[in-house]
């Protein structure tokens, strides 16, 4: 599929887009996302390495656009990420390594540290 970013043509594939983003560690999402095989990337990530340009020289919105056309899942920012269902209710719970290290740097957490 061919798409404009940053003002430049690009021929992008679905396949070509997983493979360029096999083995990137995905960095922590403050705004738009995208779903990549079982991952979800920042927006301007996916653009920086699809594109090989730096993250100032396009927007999101054109990213986001080429990724749906591509058939990837795209999130705004005001959408949450799915959270699998918690097993809260068990007796067994073993807190998560997010509720651990909330718990020890003192924030709200279920532990009670």
């Amino acid at each position: 599929m061919r798409c404009v970013i940053a003002r430049f043509p690009f021929d992008l594939t679905k396949s070509g887009v997983l493979t360029s983003m096999k083995g990137v560690k995905p960095e922590a999402i403050t705004g738009e996302s995208v779903i990549i095989g079982r991952r979800h990337y920042p927006v301007k990530q996916v653009g920086e390495v699809i594109t090989r340009q730096d993250r100032r020289d396009f927007t999101s919105g054109e990213v986001t656009r080429a990724m749906a056309r591509l058939g990837f899942t795209c999130r705004s920012a005001h959408e949450a990420v799915p959270v699998p269902p918690s097993h809260a209710s068990h007796a067994s719970h073993a807190p998560t390594p997010l509720e651990t290290a909330s718990a020890l740097l003192g924030g709200p957490g279920p532990l009670g540290l």
